[in-house]
């Protein structure tokens, strides 16, 4: 048994199934023994050494303690110490070093950092020049290639040539009627380039200057004081002039004495070439006493002539001076509308065949057999008449016999009726005029007759001339059937159905060519000096003198404030314009036919009723502009439209959204103390493609603060001063705007970029139109019979308001120079209207409405200041405005539309698998 026992125990185990459990019982034995060996030696050990270090330390006798704190001097007293605190102050010294040098290091390397980013803004800047070079490079390049293209070198001016003060004289014609401008005019006076000076003689320093009529005079004096052509120096003159009528009755010199005197002048050279001698009339009663005066090589202008006496293309027919020293008053003419007045045509004269002028007790006996004469058709013109005013079918009113003493006037000749005042009120009345040529063939041209045509013009009546050889003013450069109807008399009995046939939309257009052609040679002294000056220059072919540009005068400025990018201002929103522009600033190119227009389109110059081209011979951006400008016709005043390639891919990239390349625009911005809301204006153009120029219209006597600094936008910004508080000053032609396009905006008016860009490439596929932002529009008050302005959204639009809109610099000419003087005053009295007083004069030229982009209606800008047009009094201002201006045009000019223009890709969704048509370049 014990050994039996003895086994089970080696064997791990009790019983039968022989599992160690002695084994694990004395494991387990050791593990609990070694735990709390481990435990008493890791816990209760350091307290025990702690407890008894502690103690050691809190002992009275400081020898004792070993592990407290020592004073340094204790420490260093021993040696190894000692060596330990010399390194420290010695460690201690090197840091402080190595601090200082760190701190210089720190300074040079922001030095560094400094002279880094000035490098790289340098690089910058030297990057962006070198891309301008580029630029004026590649443009100079394409100019170069444009004109090796045009084959049109640039030529230098002739040295002019001057004859002497005694020149030779030429062969005289056979006879003084033979006299045209090849044989009787010396070219070689007036070169081409001579600008055509004119001499005018002084009518007092000559016997027959004291007969002359005062009011002519006075007028005709006032009118070459100021005169862009007249010089005082005679020897370089083209042209000479001396005024000899009209002529006071009681003291008409004797025809002799007046040929003499004439043949006296110190610049006649025997023959009077290159003399004009001028009679004007200012009233009917004819005094043609130069008939029988020997006037040699010398033109005449006057109103009457006879055939015998008229030299066709070197004589001139000249309009009687009515108004001789005062501007006509336009409120009292009558307006255009309605087309049909009262009396379908009227008439008023007497004919006297016992009257005997002086004119016709001299004709010579054999001019007055010379031929046969035609019939007179005199007395059936009067049987037709009455006839039709006794059928009663229209109101006619026909007075063959003046109720009281009629005017004097030539033989065969109708004489004048009642007073002007009388004849006036009449005619306002008469859809048409009827002028009755005398009966005398040889008199081809009558004072009477031409007061006449001017009476009816002026009020608005239809000249309508029975007698197809009259030669009326200005005939050989006016197409009078724009204007008149010019009848033979055997057609007298089927002018009542000819008047009749007339359609409304006929007679309109007729009306306003006459009212145009009264209004630019007719009206004033000015006009009729001028315009036989400009036929005698076209002639010859000379070009008009430049027009007078503003000058700017410039406020000194500080500039350099960096203008930032306003993001609202990047953003396209809806539109997709596709490439854009990137060139330095590029004036529009200069006109180029001013020596060759006056050659080729002489009556369209003159008769084309005012329209986009129908001012002025030449364009305003240009300096060639004629003075005279508002007495000519018609020109070529805008760019030609075609040439552009359009289309996609290349051919977009080279018309850029327009048909005229390489074009940019100048912002012309109006403003009045309102330094912070100008600022943050410019600022947002920076950047702005297109752009050529800035210029500020600073419109108050207070100059900007002198410490305002101005934000650098990229182009040049220029301060003008104005001599006046004045919303005209908006449209004046200054001289720094070197663009076609001007962009005239409000200084607080918030447009995109993209906004400007896509209404400048529509203005250049219509540059004779006003493109803009905000519409407005007119309408009729029938309670009140007026028109009023209108500013509520509409579906249509008459005015695109100037205050962010673009025009041609081509009507700041028009609207300074040429716009009735009472436009721009009222625009002055009620310091508004500006804007309507300029869509007016496009839409009265143009017959077109003007052209609204974007569905933008109107401007915010928030806390800006009260702007004008806050005011309650501003939309009564604006309603009298346009009531006034349809009083002096004569009728309403406004045009209604009722469409906007927005970008091909508005708001297009293109697939996927398509690519923009600016993708292919």
């Amino acid at each position: 048994e014990l050994m039996t026992g003895y086994t089970m125990l080696r064997n791990g185990g009790v019983g039968n199934g022989g599992q160690p459990w002695v084994l694990r019982w004395s494991s387990r034995i050791r593990l609990t023994w070694l735990s709390f060996t481990l435990f008493i030696i890791l816990v209760f050990f350091p307290l025990i050494a702690h407890y008894y270090l502690t103690t050691i330390d809190d002992a009275d006798d400081a020898g004792k303690r070993i592990f407290g704190p020592r004073t340094g001097n204790e420490l260093c007293e021993v040696k190894h110490v000692q060596d330990l605190c010399r390194i420290r102050e010695s460690v201690s010294e090197e840091l402080l070093q190595l601090e200082a040098k760190r701190q210089e290091l720190n300074s040079e390397i922001a030095k560094l950092n400094l002279k880094i980013e000035a490098c790289k803004k340098s690089i910058e800047n030297a990057k962006q020049d070198l891309l301008q070079l580029k630029n004026v490079i590649s443009q100079t390049e394409h100019s170069y290639k444009e004109l090796m293209a045009q084959n049109q070198p640039k030529l230098s001016l002739p040295i002019r040539l001057l004859p002497d003060k005694d020149d030779a004289t030429f062969p005289l014609p056979k006879s003084n009627r033979n006299c045209r401008l090849h044989n009787c005019f010396d070219y070689s006076r007036c070169p081409l380039t001579s600008g055509f000076p004119v001499y005018v003689y002084n009518s007092d320093d000559y016997p027959f200057g004291s007969s002359l009529d005062p009011l002519i005079k006075q007028a005709f004096e006032a009118t070459v004081r100021t005169n862009v052509y007249v010089t005082e120096n005679a020897n370089i003159a083209c042209v000479y002039i001396i005024l000899v009528g009209e002529m006071q009755e009681p003291v008409l010199p004797k025809p002799t004495e007046l040929e003499q005197q004439l043949h006296s002048l110190p610049y006649w050279r025997t023959d009077g070439h290159n003399h004009l001698i001028i009679n004007l009339s200012r009233k009917s009663e004819t005094q043609n006493f130069i008939y029988n005066i020997s006037t040699g090589r010398a033109m005449i202008a006057q109103s009457t002539f006879y055939d015998t006496q008229y030299r066709p293309g070197f004589d001139i027919v000249v309009s009687p001076l009515v108004h001789a020293m005062s501007e006509p008053n336009f409120l009292e003419i009558p307006p255009q509308v309605p087309v049909k007045r009262k009396y379908l045509f009227s008439f008023q004269g007497e004919k006297i065949e016992s009257l005997r002028s002086s004119l016709q007790e001299v004709r010579s006996f054999e001019e007055e057999i010379e031929g046969n004469a035609p019939a007179d058709y005199d007395d059936r013109i009067i049987t037709t008449l009455k006839a039709v005013q006794d059928s009663k079918l229209d109101f006619v009113l026909v007075e063959f016999t003046c109720k009281n003493q009629p005017k004097a006037s030539l033989p065969t000749e109708w004489a004048l009726c009642g007073e002007r005042d009388d004849r006036l009120e009449l005619l306002k009345l008469s859809t048409f005029a009827l002028i009755i040529t005398p009966g005398d063939t040889h008199l081809v041209i009558s004072a009477g007759c031409t007061m006449r045509l001017f009476e009816a013009l002026e009020v608005g009546a239809i000249p309508v001339v029975l007698g197809e050889q009259v030669q009326l003013p200005y005939n050989d450069v006016i197409r009078w059937n724009e204007a008149a109807l010019i009848i033979p008399k055997p057609r007298i009995t089927e002018v009542h159905f000819l008047l009749r046939s007339i359609s409304d939309n006929d007679l309109l257009a007729m009306r306003r060519q006459g009212r145009f052609l009264w209004e630019t040679y007719f009206s004033t002294s000015d006009n009729v000096f001028s315009t036989v000056l400009a036929i005698i220059r076209t002639r010859i072919q000379i070009p008009a003198a430049p027009i007078r540009e503003e000058p700017a005068v410039e406020i000194p400025h500080r500039s350099g404030k960096a203008a930032g990018t306003d993001p609202n201002m990047a953003d396209n929103g809806d539109l997709d314009l596709g490439p854009v522009e990137t060139e330095p600033p590029y004036a529009s190119p200069k006109y180029l036919r001013n020596f060759t227009l006056t050659a080729m389109d002489i009556y369209r110059n003159w008769n084309s009723a005012p329209g986009p081209f129908h001012l002025f011979p030449y364009t305003p951006f240009d300096p060639i502009l004629p003075s005279e400008a508002k007495f000519l016709g018609s020109g070529t005043g805008f760019r030609p439209i075609g040439g552009g390639a359009g289309g996609s891919g290349k051919e977009f990239q080279a018309a850029l959204g327009g048909n005229v390349p390489r074009e940019q625009f100048t912002v012309v911005m109006l403003t009045y103390e309102r330094e912070e809301v100008l600022m943050n204006s410019l600022e947002r153009l920076n950047g702005l493609p297109y752009l050529n120029k800035v210029v500020v219209v600073w419109n108050s006597p207070k100059l900007p603060s002198e410490d305002l600094l101005w934000p650098d936008i990229g182009v040049p910004i220029m301060v003008v001063r104005t001599e006046k508080n004045s919303l005209n000053n908006r449209f004046l032609p200054w001289d720094e705007i070197d663009t076609e396009a001007i962009l005239s905006i409000d200084d607080d008016a918030h447009l995109r970029h993209d906004e400007i860009m896509f209404g400048f490439r529509v203005w250049r596929e219509a540059r004779d139109r006003i493109v803009g932002f905000p519409g407005r529009y007119h309408a009729w008050d029938i309670p009140h019979q007026s028109w009023l302005y209108n500013s509520n959204y509409s579906c249509e639009l008459s005015m695109v308001l100037t205050g962010a809109a673009f025009f041609h610099k081509y009507y700041a000419y028009l609207y300074s120079y040429v716009m009735p003087q009472a436009i721009r005053d009222m625009v002055d009295e009620y310091i508004n209207c500006e804007d309507i007083a300029m869509n007016f004069l496009v839409s009265h030229l143009t017959r077109k409405p003007p052209i609204k982009v974007t569905s933008r209606w109107t401007f915010r800008c928030p806390g800006c200041p009260q702007a004008l047009s806050h005011d309650d009094s501003h939309f009564h201002e604006r309603h009298k405005c346009i009531n006034f201006f349809v009083k002096v045009y004569g009728y309403m000019p406004l045009l209604y539309t009722q469409f906007r223009v927005d970008s091909v890709l508005f708001k297009t969704r293109l697939p996927h698998d398509k690519t923009k048509c600016f993708k292919f370049i």
